[in-house]
């Protein structure tokens, strides 16, 4: 991937998460087709987004008639849940129910009485919960069966809680960055609408504990699980999607510090800025299926390390690229890791977002660097990372 300019045209900020419209598409949430000339009364469905950080809850709403069989969608509110994301209630499952009221008390106010028992109501967990099932099922169906005796006490119907695949999440951020920018269908008058013709984008989407890339391709697919074909407003896409578990945000942080040299009591990060310290405990780096292969000899999970910045950028970058592996392929080609890619070609135009959109948002409106390309962006990372954490944290006053 490398070798092909990728060009950001488009940072988009989805919101604090993934909106998962597509949930609404698949599980055939939208309302039959109807034909009337007289102004459609809206149906309405609710999806919980369980992320590995947080969990935001959005309301749609759509009129009854379809475009090709698909619904025209439209955010109606969203609530963030206050809180970790639901697989943080490992140690005591009943919680990550409780967590949930809040936002659907907002969503009982949102949704009008009268269309409750019609409004579907839906949970998809995300790559949080894919590593809380891979490392203890039990707790994770316990989890589950929390949240799913919340959500049926509400007076919606209930679809069901589910923890989604990779390639269902990297699916959805691409159905979701595509269909705002409107490169399914737009509407030009009320309830007149139009497919432009303009090609679909790429989607990177930066999660706490994965990462997802998709775009539409005509090339073949050698890995079957990376292919999905969709069918949306009359239309078909061939789809290529992969989604890279541990390289999330927070799983990242985690390998990051997890190649501190020996742990002794005093540890320098190459990544943080000169003068930024911390103290924390090892459990708080190893306590991950991402982390646990490379525990140090004689772990102990109570022991403190106190860690500080040098600012080393050549070193920082150092440790970055040895998160990632270019050796090794069975396929034609490779993204890294041996996870077969198709090779891009032309303009691919991608969409950035989630914890993307968050970076480069401090970056432009606290750091004051302008960012529209990754070159831009390779260029202020160098600039703040060699910077002191006075230097960092008067931007950060500032703006």
């Amino acid at each position: 991937m490398a070798a092909h300019q990728a060009h950001w045209e488009h940072l988009v900020g989805l919101g604090g998460s993934r909106i998962h419209l597509l949930l609404l598409l698949r599980a055939g949430l939208c309302a039959s087709l109807s034909f009337s000339l007289s102004r459609p009364v809206p149906q309405y469905g609710i999806v919980l987004d369980a992320g590995s950080s947080h969990t935001a809850m959005f309301v749609y709403k759509w009129p009854a008639d379809k475009e090709n069989d698909t619904g025209i969608v439209s955010q109606h509110s969203m609530c963030d849940v206050e809180g970790g994301g639901i697989s943080s209630y490992a140690e005591n499952p009943p919680a990550a129910g409780k967590s949930l009221k809040q936002c659907l008390d907002q969503a009982v106010s949102d949704v009008p009485k009268e269309r409750h028992p019609l409004t579907p109501l839906y949970l998809g967990a995300t790559a949080g919960m894919r590593l809380l099932n891979l490392t203890d099922p039990q707790a994770s169906d316990r989890v589950l069966s929390a949240v799913t005796s919340t959500l049926k006490s509400f007076p919606f119907d209930f679809r069901g809680a589910k923890i989604l695949s990779g390639e269902d999440e990297g699916v959805f951020g691409w159905v979701t960055a595509n269909y705002l920018l409107e490169n399914f269908i737009k509407r030009v008058w009320h309830m007149l609408w139009f497919r432009p013709k303009k090609p679909t984008l790429g989607a990177m989407d930066l999660g706490g504990a994965s990462t997802q890339i998709t775009f539409e391709t005509q090339k073949p697919i050698e890995d079957p699980r990376n292919e999905v074909t969709l069918r949306l407003y009359g239309q078909t896409y061939k789809v290529y999607t992969h989604s890279f578990l541990c390289y999330g945000r927070d799983q990242i942080l985690r390998r990051m510090l997890s190649k501190a040299d020996g742990y002794k009591t005093n540890v320098s990060n190459p990544c943080w800025p000169k003068g930024y310290q911390r103290n924390f405990k090892l459990q708080d780096v190893y306590d991950s299926p991402c982390t646990a292969a490379e525990k140090p000899d004689s772990y102990d999970p109570q022991r403190s390390i106190d860690m500080s910045g040098s600012g080393d950028t050549a070193q920082c970058r150092l440790h970055v690229d040895s998160l990632f592996s270019f050796t090794s392929c069975s396929f034609t080609s490779c993204s890294f890791d041996g996870v077969f890619q198709p090779g891009l070609s032309g303009n691919f135009i991608v969409s950035a977002f989630s914890a993307f959109f968050y970076t480069v948002d401090f970056i432009q409106t606290v750091m004051k660097r302008r960012v529209a390309s990754p070159d831009d962006l390779n260029t202020a990372a160098e600039a703040i990372c060699s910077a002191s954490w006075t230097e960092v944290s008067a931007l950060a006053a500032e703006g």
